[in-house]
């Protein structure tokens, strides 16, 4: 008896047979035969359209159990069902310029073309039922109590898919759609019971969501017009979006405040099984979001000096590091703790919350912008270009001038922010910090650019165990370091905002905040973004003073500390990928950083963290220029050699 099933290796991983299989029948439910499928320890994700499209599901454990197995085949289903039912063109042109509104159309399009594949498969009902079941579980929904807490658009999603199929919503997201389902359904019940008229018909199914946001105060009728019939207007010039925050109305202000509030979990969640694949954050990540600027550039292309390249670091060196640590900052506080600190910090800062979301949300539409579209001018075929048909008026001789709209390469991009947790920044300034932090955290994963919340400071004032040993060893002469380093991880690059959230009130824990040895802490910052796979690689210090250890400056040179911290800046800007930059609360750090901004208030961080990303984001990409044997010995060991 002949069998179509390919024979086995005998080489091959146990898991082999299986990705096989859901690759093949991913690309038969998407109907597109050259459906390039991988697997990788990443969030699924969807790029390109049609025969040009890559998907990227989560990689199967070598011994699946069926669950398992049921997770992995929904993400597989939801990316193919997304390729077969949903038009790219047509949800640009429905979507809402309001960023709540526009979460929650995004959120029920995908409710939408997965529930197309459920009433019609019982199969995949059950594979995307699974994977919904994980990821709710996976972000730890089920302990929300608070309605502020809850992400609308997921409480709505799932009752659009409710509605559409008859599942109930999984268990793990069961108690967000109970904290909005009495608001919703009254205010939206008769249009959620409408969507099931349309739901193979995208552009009426997202003409009857318009309706439902109306219902909800998230959308008036002006807006639903201008997004149905003016949006090639509109998009002719696609970076006037984000300018136009400076005259906000009251609507879009509300609409920033419930995004800040409502809206966090929407790409956090991606990376605990929801694939990326909406139109403007999905990930094909962008390429003019570029490194640096042309003053860096040059700096970059300094050839290294022969001969005394490898001794250019300081004579630093610590007494010992056994003492060091590099802790989780949920292993620093019991949870009940955390929790009360984190909402103390949320009590302290409310008022600024509301700046720094407005900010933050600017940046968003900036950053949405940059990934959405682009658009090529006087070309000879395409689309009439109406803002040049001036030309014909003036020079009848001018030939008629067209544009084409075309996808943008924005580069994946990951932002670590770290923290000085020194003494100094006690009370306004490391609150102001956290809250910039976790805003900025919040609506950068929104965009699709992940983001690593680290903080430094020591174990113990005025030297800890290292200093007992030298004492106990005799006072040797030029000890170096004499201090315990407390490196502090609040939230790594991979983890979802939601995790993390709570670890930020740490930074209000009485007795945290001791001295700042900058050096290390921003070489230890500077590796972990070196190991990272991301394209672009971006590290932003934020202090209040120069580095000070009393232990150390003690017994060695007064410049021991700031001589180290110049060395490791300088190695950064002039031979590493990574770009460095820095903001000073009430402390000139452009002595140090190439790249920097110092602020008088700390009441201007926010202002200023989102100023300079957008900076960042907003210039012309130089040559990648890095020296390799610079970068082979960042990886060694943190310090350099004494």
């Amino acid at each position: 008896m002949s069998s179509n099933r390919k024979p086995a290796s005998k080489n091959e991983a146990p898991q082999e047979p299986f990705k096989r299989a859901v690759a093949s029948c991913m690309r038969a439910m998407a109907g597109v035969r050259e459906l390039e499928v991988t697997f990788a320890a990443e969030r699924p994700s969807l790029t390109g359209t049609g025969e040009a499209a890559k998907a990227r599901l989560p990689e199967p454990a070598r011994k699946l159990t069926v669950q398992e197995a049921a997770i992995v085949r929904g993400h597989a289903d939801s990316l193919a069902l997304k390729l077969a039912c949903h038009d790219a063109a047509t949800h640009r042109k429905l979507t809402p310029q309001n960023q709540a509104a526009r979460a929650v159309f995004e959120a029920v399009e995908q409710a939408r073309v997965e529930s197309i594949g459920a009433r019609r498969m019982e199969g995949v009902a059950g594979n995307i039922s699974a994977m919904l079941e994980d990821r709710y579980h996976r972000g730890t929904y089920a302990e929300i109590t608070d309605r502020a807490d809850a992400p609308l658009e997921d409480a709505v999603a799932m009752m659009v898919r409710e509605r559409l199929t008859g599942l109930a919503p999984p268990k793990a997201a069961q108690k967000i759609v109970d904290l909005w389902r009495p608001i919703i359904e009254d205010r939206a019940g008769d249009e959620l019971n409408a969507l099931g008229n349309s739901i193979e018909d995208q552009r009426a199914f997202g003409k009857a969501v318009h309706k439902m946001l109306q219902s909800l105060d998230m959308m008036d009728e002006g807006a639903m017009d201008h997004d149905e019939t003016g949006d090639d207007q509109g998009d002719s010039e696609p970076d006037a979006k984000p300018e136009d925050a400076e005259g906000e109305g009251e609507q879009d202000q509300q609409g920033d405040a419930v995004e800040m509030e409502k809206a966090d979990d929407s790409t956090e969640d991606m990376e605990d099984g929801e694939m990326d694949a909406d139109d403007a954050p999905a990930g094909e990540m962008p390429e003019d979001a570029d490194m640096g600027d042309a003053d860096e550039a040059s700096e970059s292309k300094r050839p290294p000096q022969h001969g005394t390249q490898e001794h250019r670091g300081p004579d630093y060196k610590a007494f010992t590091q056994k003492f060091d640590e590099i802790v989780q900052a949920e292993d620093l506080c019991e949870p009940e703790e955390l929790e009360r600190l984190r909402a103390y910090l949320d009590k302290q800062l409310s008022n600024l919350s509301s700046i720094v979301a407005r900010l933050a949300n600017r940046l968003q539409r900036r950053l949405m912008a940059q990934q959405n579209r682009s658009w090529e001018f006087d070309l000879e075929e395409g689309m009439l270009d109406p803002a040049r048909l001036s030309r014909i008026i003036i020079d009848p001789q001018q030939p008629l001038s067209f544009k084409r709209e075309k996808d943008m390469n924005f580069r994946d991009t990951v932002v670590t922010l770290l923290l000085d947790n020194s003494g100094s920044m006690r009370g306004r300034p490391i609150t102001v910090a956290a809250t910039c932090a976790d805003i900025l955290a919040r609506t950068l994963e929104r965009c699709g650019v992940k983001v690593e919340i680290l903080g430094f400071t020591t174990r113990a004032w005025k030297g800890g165990q290292a200093r007992e040993a030298w004492l106990q060893a005799g006072k040797p002469g030029n000890p170096g370091r004499l201090n315990d380093l407390r490196h502090i991880i609040y939230k790594s690059a991979d983890a979802p905002w939601r995790r993390a959230r709570r670890n930020l009130g740490l930074m209000m824990r009485e007795g945290l905040l001791k001295e700042n040895i900058d050096g290390e802490a921003v070489d230890w910052a500077h590796k972990r973004l070196l190991v990272r796979t991301e394209q672009r690689r971006i590290l932003m210090v934020i202090s209040d003073g120069a580095p000070v250890d009393d232990s150390t400056l003690s017994v060695n040179p007064g410049n021991y500390l700031e001589k180290h911290l110049r060395w490791v800046i300088d190695e950064i800007e002039n031979r590493s990928p990574v770009e460095l930059i820095a903001i000073g609360i009430g402390h000139d750090v452009t002595r140090y950083y190439r790249r920097a901004v110092t602020i008088v208030d700390a009441e201007e961080l926010g202002g200023a963290m989102t100023d300079k990303l957008a900076e960042l984001f907003s210039e012309d990409e130089p040559a990648p220029v890095m020296v390799p044997r610079a970068v082979a010995r960042a990886l060694q060991p943190a310090r350099p050699r004494a």
